[in-house]
């Protein structure tokens, strides 16, 4: 569990300092903008990998069963996270909507997977996740990031559900042999 916590503090650390936009100006100031930006990217993939070594080393804590309805919810509406999650890149008319596909995917992914765990190490990882997330969000939001004014063809819309579905199909069926947990038996 340490592993797991040491990554979230690091990753996350790391990102939540870019929200503090006067200190982050500073840093930059006194590092260069380059050598902030590899110190940041090696922190946060380290904190990455300490998170991932962290779940595989966590022993199961059961805190609840989670209902069975939360399985299916997950199975059902993941396909949403993944369709936000290819928002992000793909420019659409998703971004009309939201400022913020990636952290919307991230937000489901999140919230869906709580729902179908139950164990201390589900709550932690996909906790940490989704509060970051939300606060990430109203951060943008306070600096005046809003939703795209700038309408794109629905060849773009439908790019953007299609590869959203195609991540969700490729997930679904490789889960079990990216994470250990086996979604379709």
């Amino acid at each position: 569990m340490y592993w797991l916590v040491a990554g979230l503090v690091i990753f996350f650390g790391v990102h939540i300092f870019s929200s503090f936009r006067a200190a982050r100006e500073r840093m930059i100031q006194r590092l260069g903008e380059k050598p902030y930006k590899a110190i940041y990217s090696l922190l946060a993939v380290a904190g990455f990998i300490l998170i991932v070594i962290g779940v595989g080393k966590a022993e199961q804590v059961i805190l609840w069963e989670p209902a069975e309805w939360g399985r299916y919810g997950a199975v059902w509406f993941m396909p949403f996270a993944f369709i936000s999650l290819a928002a992000a890149f793909i420019p659409s008319n998703f971004q009309r909507f939201t400022a913020h596909p990636f952290l919307w995917s991230v937000t489901i992914w999140a919230l869906l997977h709580l729902l179908a765990n139950g164990d201390l190490t589900g709550l932690i990882l996909f906790g940490s996740f989704g509060l970051y997330a939300v606060h990430a969000m109203s951060a943008q939001n306070a600096r005046g990031v809003r939703s795209s004014q700038l309408k794109r063809p629905l060849l773009n819309d439908a790019a953007v559900v299609v590869s959203g579905l195609i991540l969700y199909w490729l997930f679904l069926t490789f889960h079990a042999r990216l994470f250990g947990v086996a979604i379709v038996y």
